[in-house]
């Protein structure tokens, strides 16, 4: 079995009750991924949205680890808002306040347990989606009087219209593209680093013969609108170039992708000295 379809890999789930205590006592931050179980077009699993960030946090941690940070990873959340991709099977759709509460719960037992910074990264781009993310931070935030942020690409936290310095929210630089036109839902990017991470689960025997789907940015505004026309925009459901990915690029995004989250998450510790005023 590749490492990425365990989601539960690396996580505090894999750990006893001691362990989990005695990180918290080594003032070890608390990392949890947020995807979702949509379609990823004819190439790609439902779950990739979950196995992406999932093993990015893996390689945070353990960059982390080198710097003298201890972390811990909290079991990936997948049950999220999904809004384009819900005209297709398998694309579960959860109420936003359902999330939120369900969240500030979690967020609750994660403070209960000792830990003070909790970071919250995305593999979903929905917008919906990652709003809802923000706004659970800040009730959990409010109610745990701890440092909880959403660890997002800079890129992505101006699409939502979020202010770098608010501080619910940890930005880090989003990766140069090479892509001429949109790359965004299981295109060259996200099935280059599905190939490095569980390349079992890719239906590589499809990916010749898929097309790209190049979008303007009008197309792309269009797509997000409804779920009904991105899937008629996008029958195949994919967004970019599948066929152009490769395992090596995909490793080598997700090491960069790392390392900027890491040096973020270390910036923000050393810049918070009291995560319980932050």
């Amino acid at each position: 079995m590749d490492q990425g379809d365990a989601i539960f890999a690396g996580t505090m789930a894999e750990m006893t009750w001691r362990e989990v205590e005695d990180a918290a006592k080594d003032n070890a931050v608390a990392l949890w991924a947020f995807g979702v179980i949509e379609q990823h077009g004819l190439h790609l699993p439902a779950g990739t949205d979950v196995y992406l960030p999932s093993a990015r946090l893996r390689r945070v941690k353990a960059v982390l680890a080198e710097r003298g940070v201890p972390s811990v990873i909290v079991p990936p959340f997948y049950w999220g808002v999904n809004f384009v991709s819900a005209a297709f099977p398998v694309s579960f759709q959860v109420r936003p306040q359902i999330m939120i509460e369900l969240m500030v719960d979690i967020f609750a037992s994660i403070v209960r347990d000792g830990f003070k910074q909790t970071f919250c990264v995305t593999g979903h781009g929905d917008a919906l989606h990652n709003k809802t993310i923000i706004e659970a931070i800040q009730r959990g935030r409010a109610e745990t009087r701890t440092d909880i942020s959403f660890l997002a690409e800079d890129g992505l936290l101006k699409r939502l219209g979020v202010e770098l310095a608010d501080p619910r929210v940890t930005p880090f630089p989003s990766a140069p593209s090479t892509a001429t036109f949109p790359d965004i839902h299981a295109g060259q990017w996200e099935t280059s680093i599905m190939l490095a991470i569980c390349p079992s689960l890719v239906h590589q025997d499809k990916l010749p013969g898929i097309p790209p789907v190049q979008f303007s940015p009008a197309d792309l505004q269009d797509w997000r609108s409804a779920p009904e026309i991105a899937r008629r925009k996008t029958p195949m459901g994919h967004v970019g170039e599948p066929a152009l990915a490769n395992p090596q690029a995909g490793q080598k995004d997700l090491d960069a992708g790392a390392l900027a989250m890491a040096e973020a998450i270390i910036q923000r510790r050393n810049r918070i000295s009291s995560p319980s005023r932050a």
